[in-house]
């Protein structure tokens, strides 16, 4: 008598797998558009009372007690203000419909906190399109993710529009990049070669802090030429601009020499790695410090392909944080509009 294949058994897994994981998309969804339904229900009852936040109050406090003793916990006053919220942040149906089916009902609190609506759009879709956990979502909400990318905020990069391109390369460019993860305490004194052992241990979340797209390729890796050996500290592939992607480190102060040693490391690989049909490459010097008079006055700046970015190996406290984009955008506007 024959035996089941393993083959059998693992497709007969495959298929209730499936079915579990559309069960709970489908409970997932009805949970995320009830939430919106009761969210709008306490609003329409709010403003039936002539002292609205009084009232509104009260129906929170009722309610919250009459939802726990017929359906238990889940329903408590704080969580019913974040229904009434979720109503408030996205008042048609229409969009709440469109974000239901991809994202928790945690992505949900976590995203219709932030304040801009240019930010929450971009959170709900590289939140639904990378599959972003929780723990990510909130990490790159609390570190201004959105913000840091370069485009972002950059009045004259935006009005760059791709020609037969989905993406531009500055879509991937982040100022600062920040590594909390590698647990280096501030003021930091790891060393490049430290600090780059350290960011290959932490290889999934470095990708994360990247973005989409990048694949790790190698690390020192080594481009000859007839009579000498150059070596690249971290390369990485990214898919979606169809390029390599070469990264230096740097733990002081951006001189010329910096830039103009990844200006020569791109332009030679591309002539010697770069396949046929690819974009040209993209060099990334990470510095702890950046000096923009070198930037402006380098090859740097009549060339889109290389950028010299701050990187933080701790996280910084939110002013830090703000301050830092700050002066990036002043110095985006600055350059290219030459005030």
């Amino acid at each position: 008598m024959n035996k089941p294949t393993n083959n059998f058994y693992n497709e007969v897994k495959e298929i209730l797998a499936q079915a579990r994981n559309r069960a709970f998309s489908a409970v997932n969804t009805a949970m995320v558009e009830a939430y919106w339904l009761v969210g709008k229900r306490i609003v329409e009852e709010e403003q039936k009372g002539e002292e609205r936040a009084a009232y509104g109050e009260k129906i929170l406090q009722s309610l919250s007690k009459e939802l726990t003793v017929e359906f238990g916990k889940g329903f408590s006053y704080a969580n019913l203000r974040n229904f009434r919220q979720f109503f408030l942040t996205y008042p048609e149906i229409e969009k709440c419909y469109a974000l239901r089916s991809n994202l928790t009902w945690t992505h949900h609190r976590l995203i219709m906190r932030v304040e801009s609506l240019v930010a929450r759009e971009y959170y709900l879709k590289e939140c639904a399109g990378q599959n972003w956990s929780t723990r990510t979502l909130e990490r790159n909400i609390n570190t201004f993710y959105y913000q840091r990318i370069l485009t972002s905020k950059s009045t004259a990069l935006s009005k760059q529009e791709p020609v037969d391109e989905q993406f531009l390369v500055t879509d991937f460019i982040k100022d600062p990049y920040i590594f909390e993860f590698l647990n280096i305490s501030q003021p930091a004194t790891a060393s490049e070669n430290e600090i780059e052992t350290a960011l290959i241990g932490n290889l999934q979340q470095f990708l994360l802090e990247l973005g989409k797209g990048f694949s790790f390729v190698a690390r020192q890796m080594r481009i000859s030429t007839e009579t000498d050996h150059f070596y690249i500290d971290l390369v990485f592939y990214n898919y979606l601009l169809k390029c390599f992607v070469l990264i230096d480190l740097k733990t002081g102060k951006l001189t010329h020499q910096d830039i103009g040693q990844m200006d020569m490391y791109r332009r030679m690989y591309d002539d010697l790695k770069r396949p046929v049909g690819d974009n040209p490459t993209v060099g990334i010097i990470l510095c702890t410090e950046k000096s923009e008079t070198v930037v402006k006055y380098s090859v740097m700046n009549d060339s889109p392909q290389l950028f010299a970015t701050k990187y933080l190996p701790f996280l910084p406290t939110e002013a830090e944080l703000i301050a830092e984009i700050e002066r990036e955008k002043r110095r985006l506007k600055i350059e290219n509009y030459g005030e």
